[in-house]
């Protein structure tokens, strides 16, 4: 209906000099027609030029005034002749008020109508007594606001008094004016927008007309790749590893032997890490199919009756435990296979580090999960001592940007001695448990055939725990699995560490 209330009006007319006022001669929307004046525009059927007016309209409290009256004039109104009292005029003022309007607007519009009265010389407020100062007044307020409502024109000096009284607001009005276009018909013919198998096969494609395509277009935005917040922590923790001259060591076996995940590490059989309740054991295929047999039983010696300084842990140990598949519980399984091959040639001094996933068969909760990642750094080298171990967690975690560092003696069963790190932590104002760290025992290196004077030094940490930190999440399961919002992932910043 607007469609053809535009496009007939000007077929015998030059110009819709205002969309407004067509669309209240016409009895149709002014919505509608602006939006047919804009598709007939896009189509070049008409030309359309903006139109801006400005135009005035109530506040609420304006409209409460016009329909009820200002305050001033109710509350000249509630004077008696022979005057009043300050509490028994307020008493009046409120009662005659609508019981629509809340106390805290009535308490407000006596106010109101105090200020305007006295500003108007209306009344005289003494100490103990109001008093009226003139008869009669007029509510020259209420008859502009209903006059604005009307859409009638006010002098600016009223507009001014309205506007700083905030009974009015500015509202732009957005029209159109329109003419003929290049394109113009009285009415609109309608235009393919794909060519069907029909279309060839009837053969009237020949008669058919298609839109024309717009190049200019913005097309959907494309949906790239988004970096986890973990990927970005990782890598600039891996940037500061490798500036401090480490090698990285392949990660890639998540199913790992008991044997190199924790007899290697000189830690015994029945310990409580081993149990199914801390472990992921496998049951296809449940053992290794080989282990290195010379160096499996130096490891079985050593856990047996010791050496190398050692007495051992005294048990009989059980090749068939050291063969159980499971998913590796911690990174430094990786650590025991890369020191047991840099064992086999001519000793050269070392330093690795490794972040990937482990798995550990621990309850679900904010801050734990079955899997997660580690941080491990190790370096292997003559003459290494506890203060060079100091040393280097200083130079790495002040990398990290976390300078104040203190250790706590700890135990570990690869490691003699073995340390806590905790870090101060600003915000929290306390310290934190940041990682763990040590010197690799002998009972560890020297079955492998490493050199006696070679010591390990090496930590680990996790990867999630300082992410978390840094983007203030407060529940792993909202960084890392199958809960995490993806919209997340495409909103964080980019990660700055040590800044």
């Amino acid at each position: 209906m607007a469609e053809e209330a535009v496009l007939g009006y000007l077929e015998n007319n030059e110009e819709i000099p205002d969309s407004g006022n067509f669309a209240e001669e016409k009895g149709i929307s002014h919505d509608e027609i602006v939006n047919i004046i804009k598709s007939l525009n896009g189509f070049r059927l008409v030309d359309a030029q903006d139109i801006k007016r400005e135009r005035w309209v109530l506040t609420l409290e304006g409209e409460l005034y016009a329909k009820y009256g200002s305050p001033e004039v109710q509350l000249f109104q509630a004077v008696p002749p022979e005057g009043i009292t300050r509490e028994d005029l307020q008493k009046i003022f409120s009662s005659r008020l609508p019981n629509d309007i809340e106390d805290k607007l009535k308490s407000s519009m006596y106010k109101i109508g105090s200020t305007q009265a006295i500003k108007n010389k209306w009344i005289e407020m003494g100490k103990a007594q109001v008093s009226k100062k003139v008869p009669h007044v007029e509510d020259k307020v209420k008859d502009l606001l209903i006059r604005i409502q009307n859409g009638e024109a006010v002098g600016a000096e009223d507009i001014d008094a309205l506007k700083k009284r905030k009974l009015i607001s500015s509202q732009i009005w957005k029209g159109y004016s329109v003419k003929k276009g290049p394109k113009y018909a009285p009415k609109r013919k309608k235009v393919a927008t794909d060519l069907t198998r029909e279309n060839l096969q009837r053969g009237d494609w020949k008669e058919i007309e298609f839109k024309e395509y717009n190049f200019l277009a913005k097309g959907q935005p494309t949906e790239g790749g988004y970096l986890h917040p973990l990927l970005k922590v990782r890598r600039q923790i891996q940037m500061i590893f490798l500036q401090m001259g480490f090698e990285e060591m392949p990660t890639n076996n998540y199913v790992e032997s008991s044997f190199w995940n924790f007899d290697a590490l000189f830690q015994p059989q029945q310990h409580p890490a081993r149990d199914s309740h801390d472990t992921f054991f496998l049951k296809e295929p449940s053992t290794t199919r080989s282990l290195p047999e010379d160096y499996v039983e130096r490891v079985k010696r050593v856990h047996e009756s010791g050496g190398y300084g050692s007495r051992g842990y005294g048990y009989d140990w059980k090749r068939e435990e050291a063969n159980k598949n499971l998913l590796r519980t911690h990174t430094t399984a990786v650590s025991s296979r890369m020191l047991y091959a840099l064992a086999k040639g001519p000793f050269t001094p070392k330093s690795y580090y490794s972040i990937d996933r482990v798995f550990r068969n621990e309850a679900v909760d904010r801050t734990h999960l079955a899997e997660f990642h580690q941080i491990e750094g190790l370096i292997c080298d003559r003459g290494l001592t506890l203060g060079h171990l100091i040393g280097v967690l200083h130079d790495f975690f002040s990398r990290l940007g976390m300078s104040k560092l203190k250790f706590k003696p700890a135990y570990n069963p690869y490691t003699e001695p073995s340390m806590e790190i905790f870090s101060y932590h600003e915000g929290l104002q306390k310290w934190v448990e940041i990682g763990n760290s040590g010197m690799f025992r002998p009972e560890m290196l020297q079955p492998m055939g490493l050199p006696e004077d070679v010591q390990v030094i090496a930590w680990g940490l996790s990867l999630e725990r300082p992410t978390m930190i840094l983007y203030g999440i407060d529940n792993i399961r909202d960084l890392f699995g199958h809960k995490v919002d993806l919209g997340l992932i495409k909103r964080n910043p980019i990660c700055r560490l040590g800044i």
